[in-house]
């Protein structure tokens, strides 16, 4: 029996969506390609680029392209599939699909409703209270940091006084900094005060680190070229995965976990005062 395989598809991502990205509109309507086609139907590099995130690295891009081309191929041939083989009746899903519908905008309205109602209301002593009490739960699964990253040409000017601002980190150093990253860089990315995860730097360096650990350990500027571009790396504080994570790093986590525990008290409430006014107004009336 002949198998099937779903194979990675970074060629298309290359020369398919991030070459027509660096296009004009026109030029992009003008090369559009297709990339599979099941039956009539056919996945193309426009329909791929609007489902790719802009800020992601090549290599992350070229997984999410495979994931979502294997998918979208595997989707179309089962529903090829599940057409042909089920009878009318079988098929007629509006039902289900009404249901769905209205399952998915009531979450969505509770979910809205409550973050109206409780997230102003919850105080930064309630949050650090929990995280005081719960550190254990809040162990940093991968390694973070902050500072900064720049990429810009190998011509690019000045790069001695970038080299000494880098090596010397003081508020008025962060600022030339990001000054010379918006004149000149291809890209910089500056998180001084948002921590980070390494994975997501190490990813745009030309050579990824592969001892996180003892790379963090022992280095606060790092410096390395590739044939077009220089990169520069400043970190300024990292913490190591297994370590408890910084309150600012959970904060979020830790809002959805206290709202969530209101959660079925306020659905319950939220219910009663739809139900009243329902019938104050009349809109609900029993027969």
């Amino acid at each position: 029996m002949r198998k099937c395989c779903f194979f990675p598809i970074y060629f298309f991502l290359v020369w398919g969506v991030l070459v027509v990205s660096c296009k004009t509109m026109e030029e992009q309507k003008n090369d559009v390609r297709p990339i599979v086609r099941v039956g009539d139907e056919v996945l193309t590099t426009d329909d791929l680029k609007k489902v790719l995130p802009s800020d992601i690295t090549s290599e992350d891009s070229a997984a999410m392209a495979d994931d979502y081309v294997n998918r979208w191929v595997k989707n179309k041939l089962f529903l090829r599939q599940a057409e042909a083989f089920l009878s009318d009746e079988e098929k007629d899903v509006s039902q289900l699909l009404d249901e769905y519908r209205t399952s998915l905008l009531v979450n969505v309205y509770q979910q809205k409703m409550l973050e109206k109602k409780y997230s102003p209301l919850l105080k930064n002593e309630e949050i650090e209270k929990y995280y005081n009490e719960m550190q254990d739960n809040f162990k940093l699964q991968e390694n973070i940091v902050r500072g900064l990253i720049l990429k810009v040409p190998l011509d690019a000017p000045d790069i001695q006084d970038v080299r000494r601002w880098c090596r010397s980190i003081n508020s008025e150093n962060m600022m030339k900094l990001e000054n010379y990253g918006m004149h000149y860089s291809k890209m910089y990315y500056a998180f001084w005060d948002k921590w980070t995860p390494f994975r997501r730097i190490n990813a745009i360096l030309p050579v990824p680190i592969r001892n996180e650990e003892r790379f963090l350990q022992y280095n606060r500027f790092f410096e390395r070229t590739d044939e077009n571009f220089r990169y520069l790396l400043v970190i300024t504080d990292y913490m190591i995965m297994g370590s408890t994570a910084p309150l600012s790093y959970v904060e979020d986590r830790i809002k959805a976990i206290l709202l969530n525990k209101k959660r079925v008290e306020f659905f319950k409430e939220l219910e009663k005062e739809l139900y009243e006014e329902a019938l104050q107004k009349k809109i609900l009336n029993f027969y």
